[in-house]
């Protein structure tokens, strides 16, 4: 069973040698483990992926070390700052490309690093420009609130908090298509009593999710512990019990100032968030059920 590949070059100078390694280090290669026997040294540099590209009718057209990166144009600064630093200068545009497109759907650039050899070391440097290159094939929702219909609880303790935290959860499903008439809002004395209005609307089965809203500051209540404990366990047993997904925004925070930063003022809108995470979490419900009829 095939395990792993390493690819062996002679770097012709031990300075190069050095250079060399600390540059791509620096670059996001692990170190691994090396070896001086006196007579040569070696550096292992491993990445998380290695492939075997073998090709024929044809000399190829991209160099024979070919890395694969993640911003490809702060690679090519550094990559370029590390020349202008250890070359003279009037080498390095000789030496290092422009990122270009290539016919497979990537940017690549290439470089030359006079390492002590003839030829020089040519590495070329790519980032694929499809956004799913790499990733596991999997479900994800969607961001159309179109179509769907919302509940959203909002607890009236601790309004200052609670009314940003509804503003927000409106303008992310209005935001996303979601309509007016499509959305109903039910206000409840405190976060203890989020839980039980979620599931009264969550088993009316008129709602695709619903959004929980509220806040707990400690120091208000000797049973802030509590409380938000139960809150939270009684709003996911109603999303368990029902099916219907539930958007957590209950916020807990220590201060006063701690609660406005998180409800709009320096740390996002939690509301926004919850609306979000709840359009994100119908559109995959569907997804699924529209895989499980169509087999």
């Amino acid at each position: 069973m095939i395990k792993g590949m390493t690819l062996v070059r002679e770097i012709g100078s031990a300075d190069a040698f050095d250079r060399l390694n600390r540059l791509l280090l620096s670059l996001g290669f692990e170190q691994g483990r090396g070896w001086d026997d006196g007579t040569g040294r070696g550096a292992a540099l491993l990445a998380p992926l290695g492939n075997l590209e073998l090709m024929t009718g044809r000399a190829p057209a991209v160099p024979a070390i070919l890395i694969e990166v993640n911003g490809l144009d702060a690679i090519h600064t550094a990559v370029h700052q590390w020349m202008m630093a250890n070359l003279r200068s009037e080498e390095v545009e000789s030496l290092l490309g422009a990122p270009e497109l290539t016919h497979w759907n990537s940017r690549l650039f290439t470089v030359k690093f006079p390492d002590g050899t003839p030829e020089g070391l040519r590495l070329g440097f790519w980032q694929s420009e499809n956004p799913l290159h790499g990733k596991p094939v999997a479900i994800e929702g969607d961001l159309s609130a179109a179509g769907m219909r919302f509940g959203i609880v909002t607890a009236r303790w601790n309004a200052v908090i609670t009314d940003r935290l509804l503003q927000g959860a409106l303008d992310a499903i209005y935001r996303s298509g979601g309509a007016k008439a499509d959305v109903e809002i039910v206000r409840v004395p405190g976060a203890w009593e989020v839980p039980s209005a979620a599931r009264s609307l969550a088993e009316t089965k008129r709602f695709d999710a619903i959004v929980t809203l509220a806040c707990l500051i400690r120091g208000e209540t000797a049973h802030y512990e509590a409380i938000y404990n139960e809150v939270a366990r009684g709003i996911g047993q109603s999303q368990q019990d029902t099916g219907i997904p539930h958007a957590f925004g209950v916020l807990t925070c220590e201060t006063l100032e701690q609660a406005l930063d998180r409800a709009g003022i320096k740390a996002g809108n939690k509301g926004f968030e919850a609306a979000i995470a709840a359009i994100e979490m119908v559109s995959i419900q569907r997804k699924i059920k529209a895989q499980e009829g169509g087999k």
